[in-house]
């Protein structure tokens, strides 16, 4: 999950260089198949009879009951179990764009069907979420109390608030993106239902009304969301995006002439871009509107669509190192933007890049970079490096993906996967015990979340499959959704393609449901004895997304009498907006003195001369031992 706060450290990682590079070819239909199975992990509501993910089982049946409102269903968007509607929409959005690009491909693989249906569970439930033209619920359960504790999603005792949008409390990025997402989606549906095509496309038409009407960051109304999935670029980008779905989907020129007006003023015409994501639209609008100009849609808006078009192409040109400014690489050529599940910048970018490129092949164009003429085969080369890479070309030779290769993360950041299946073992996990028997518990998942791509490596190509290390080992399914297209065209080959040509989504064949073999659980692997590593920082079970932040960090070291001692720093920094009270924290394997704490029999609170800290502070305490850092988390504490 994307949130926007400190990070905490990590240990310092040693870069793999004596590794090959596994260049081999890879079996991207098997991708493809694994990367949708993943969605049907993430289903939260009743799960169909077809259901392939069978160590899942129903959850959040009673969501949005208090409200008045079913919410059952939708996707839980990473390894926790909160459904958050901006993420959400921009997945559905995602695949439904993979699937009008490369929907062809995807049924010759015989998952098309498998697609289509991914997305009708997310649209289904959008629709559920958008009860009156003007109301949008954009949340279930709140991300504080969720990682609090560890349990599956069908033991879930957290809280299920479901939190809405309204005309008095607006958010035109959330309303506009799931604008997007219905507009997008009724393009799929067209042919095999249109029925159910023109329902998403009224639900869109109403949202985007809502969107421009009532204009505000959905963040500011739903605050509890501001942690977690913070809308940073605000609104502008998802008002543009929307408009340019909700053209593509109806042809109606208003949304043209929406984009034509409104281009300079609100930024598309204006962002030079080196990154696409779940917050940050731009590139994929002028994508779209580039895509528009060279179909030759533009009309009396050409001069505007043209300045969409450069700042698109001043895009692709950054991602394959031709521009003015480049994106940033890891040393074995991975985009790198952020710590943070950096995986979902690389298959969103990726996907921009390989449909541009079928664009610029259908109209015969090349890519005007700062440093000359691209052949637009480079751009779908620098696709195919980015996907390569995600699924072992790297210098770990290590698959993100899991499930997929024979060396890929074992201990996802995941509740579901990292808990026994209540099919196996129906004892009740309560909320504590999960983090106690699960989350520390140093084995391989039980339940292998085939298809998963994970946060990924470091900047240096790094990686630590620890289920702790949530910034390297969380999936999520915005990660997953773009990489559906680029799967599809790769397997597809490298003829046949006109994407100027007017969308007709394919049919699907009847999906005949057999369920797919699953990834083993590996057998223990027996490692020879390496070095005695520098002690290694284990974060606070009470993840960074809490009020309270823990960071850990060894300050010096020394050696006396043939024994090495460590000093500790920690610093507890309440990044609530209230005043943090009665703080107590535990901590364990604690073998030295401690300063800056007063003991107050298993657990520690304030230091005598302070009894609060206020918001945005911090204090440090120190220690010293002769091993591996202490483990530090908070067990309880009160904001006034």
């Amino acid at each position: 999950m994307e949130k926007l706060m400190r990070l905490i450290s990590m240990a310092p990682l040693f870069l793999l260089l004596c590794l090959p590079f596994a260049f081999a070819g890879h079996d991207y239909n098997q991708a493809l198949s694994k990367s949708i199975l993943f969605f049907e992990a993430q289903r939260s509501g009743y799960l169909p009879h077809n259901q392939r993910v069978t160590w899942r089982a129903n959850s959040g049946l009673n969501d949005g009951k208090a409200s008045g409102v079913d919410l059952v269903g939708g996707y839980y968007d990473a390894g926790d179990n909160v459904k958050f509607g901006l993420p959400m929409a921009f997945t559905i959005t995602m695949m439904s764009w993979s699937i009008i690009e490369y929907g062809k491909q995807m049924a010759e693989n015989g998952e098309l069907g498998h697609a289509m249906e991914a997305i009708k569970w997310g649209t289904d439930y959008l629709i559920k979420a958008h009860p009156e033209p003007y109301v949008l619920y954009g949340e279930v359960g709140d991300g504080n109390t969720d990682h609090y504790c560890w349990q599956r999603p069908e033991d879930m005792t957290t809280d299920r608030r479901a939190y809405k949008i309204d005309p008095s409390n607006p958010g035109s990025d959330l309303a506009g993106e799931t604008a997007a997402a219905m507009a997008a989606a009724s393009i799929v549906f067209h042919r095999s239902n249109p029925a159910y095509s023109a329902e998403l496309l009224r639900h869109a038409y109403q949202l985007f009304e809502f969107a421009d009407k009532y204009r505000g960051k959905y963040d500011s109304s739903i605050t509890v969301a501001q942690k977690y999935y913070r809308s940073v670029s605000g609104y502008n980008d998802e008002l543009l995006w929307a408009a340019a779905w909700l053209y593509q989907a109806s042809n109606n020129q208003y949304y043209l002439n929406y984009l034509g007006k409104n281009g300079d003023a609100m930024g598309g015409t204006g962002w030079a871009m080196t990154e696409f994501g779940w917050d940050v639209k731009y590139a994929g609008v002028q994508t779209l509107v580039a895509k528009f100009l060279m179909q030759g849609k533009a009309g009396m808006h050409a001069p505007v669509f043209e300045r969409y078009h450069q700042k698109a192409e001043y895009f692709m040109c950054s991602l394959i190192g031709k521009g003015s400014r480049n994106v940033q690489k890891t040393p074995g050529g991975l985009i790198f933007r952020q710590r943070w599940n950096n995986m979902q910048f690389v298959t969103s970018a990726s996907f921009l890049a390989t449909i541009y490129s079928d664009y610029l092949t259908s109209s015969r164009g090349t890519l005007k970079c700062a440093a000359g003429n691209v052949a637009p085969t480079e751009l779908l080369s620098f696709a195919k490096s980015q996907v390569d890479y995600l699924l072992g070309d790297n210098p770990r030779a290590t698959s993100y993906m899991v499930g997929y290769g024979n060396n890929y993360p074992r201990q996802v950041h995941h509740r579901g996967s990292s808990i026994v299946s209540i099919k196996v073992n129906p004892t009740f996990v309560a909320c504590r015990q999960g983090y106690a028997t699960w989350y520390s518990r140093k084995a391989s998942d039980p339940n292998v979340l085939t298809g998963a791509v994970v946060g990924g490596p470091d900047a240096y190509d790094n990686f630590a499959d620890e289920r702790d290390n949530y910034e390297q080992t969380e999936p999520a399914t915005y990660n997953n959704a773009p990489l559906l297209g680029i799967l599809a065209r790769l397997a597809g080959g490298h003829s046949g393609y006109n994407q100027l040509l007017p969308v007709v989504a394919p049919v699907p064949k009847p999906v005949v449901s057999k369920p797919k073999p699953v990834a083993p659980v590996p057998k223990p692997v027996v490692s020879k004895p390496k070095p005695a590593p520098m002690p290694k920082l284990t974060p606070t079970p009470v993840k960074s997304s809490s009020p309270i932040t823990i960071q850990q960090k060894m300050t010096a070291s020394w050696n006396n009498k043939g024994k090495t001692y460590y000093r500790y720093s920690i610093i507890v920094t309440n990044k609530s907006y209230k005043t943090l009270k009665n703080l107590q924290l535990s901590i364990s394997k604690l073998y030295g003195p401690l300063w800056g704490l007063t003991k107050s029999g298993n657990s520690y609170s304030f230091p005598s001369w302070i009894n609060s800290l206020p918001a945005g502070k911090s204090l440090e305490f120190v220690y010293i031992h002769s091993t591996t850092p202490a483990v530090v988390s908070v067990s309880s504490y009160n904001l006034a």
